[in-house]
């Protein structure tokens, strides 16, 4: 009994994809591997002596490798001081950055009133300024306010720089949220900030953790206002520790063990943060997908 002929059409598209797949599968390994390599290869270098980094031959497998270069790290007591204050600074400048760009972002697709479109442009325009032109102006506001050197006074720039792209990014999920839902729930006597809670703040779990990702991001790598307005040794954040730290060793002869296992504990709390606020993304997005 021979199969229709719609059946083995299929089955002959099927069979002349599967190359293809398999091509862009593995294409897909190839550059994935690259992403990673530099990765491995700072956990890889972090682990191994700096005699065996100086060889001209590279060594790709941590044989031999200890953890000697991390605890040289940890004996400096101004890792934990520069870990506390880039914890305490992106903490700050996330909680800040949602509530004020969630906010802005409300108002903006929920309300109509005059001058909104001039504040949608103020903000794209906001975006455009370099920071390096407004440093010296930060440094003076922070100066007068007696807020240099301080938590609060870093947080407040990063939090006006992040603050504009976040309404913009919150804007738009916002709007991909019908009101009709709200109105929906009004009817079956839910009040106003009932139906928001219990409809529309789920359906924007996905878009507040993409923006809080986006503003930790920025506030724990960010170096250069960081460089001009934290100038004590004693309050700096990882960015302008790792820079000190590399400086000590270059005056001894880098040692690029200890300096890859320097730039490891850098990078480790962002992964796990990512890692962690990635699966709440995937989930929030699959629930706000089912209850819309």
């Amino acid at each position: 009994m021979t199969a229709p002929i719609g059946v083995v059409r299929r089955r002959g598209r099927s069979i002349g994809r599967r190359p293809v797949r398999i091509l862009l599968g593995a294409l897909g390994i190839v550059v994935a591997l690259a992403w990673v390599f530099p990765v491995y290869w700072m956990l890889n270098s972090s682990l191994l002596p700096n005699v065996t980094l100086e060889r001209t031959t590279p060594t790709l497998l941590p044989f031999g490798g200890s953890l000697r270069n991390f605890a040289s790290v940890f004996a400096d007591g101004s890792f934990f001081r520069a870990l506390g204050m880039s914890v305490a600074v992106a903490g700050i400048a996330v909680v800040c950055c949602l509530l004020f760009a969630f906010l802005a972002a409300l108002a903006l697709s929920r309300f109509r009133f005059r001058g909104r479109r001039s504040f949608v442009l103020a903000v794209l325009f906001i975006q455009m300024l370099p920071a390096e032109g407004m440093f010296i102006a930060q440094y003076k506001l922070m100066g007068s306010l007696n807020l240099l050197n301080s938590v609060v006074g870093v947080s407040i720039i990063y939090i006006a720089a992040v603050v504009p792209f976040t309404i913009w990014m919150l804007r738009g999920f916002v709007a991909g949220v019908p009101a009709d839902l709200e109105e929906a729930a009004m009817v079956d006597g839910l009040s106003r900030t009932q139906a928001f809670l219990r409809i529309t703040l789920p359906l924007l779990a996905p878009g507040l953790v993409a923006s809080g990702v986006y503003a930790f991001l920025q506030a724990w790598n960010e170096f250069t206002v960081a460089l001009v307005i934290l100038q004590d040794s004693g309050s700096q954040t990882l960015p302008l520790w790792l820079r000190g730290f590399i400086q000590q060793s270059a005056s001894r002869s880098i040692d690029w063990g200890e300096v890859m296992a320097a730039s490891t504990l850098v990078a480790v709390p962002v992964i796990v943060f990512f890692m962690f606020v990635q699966g709440r993304m995937t989930s929030g997005l699959v629930s706000g997908a089912v209850k819309g």
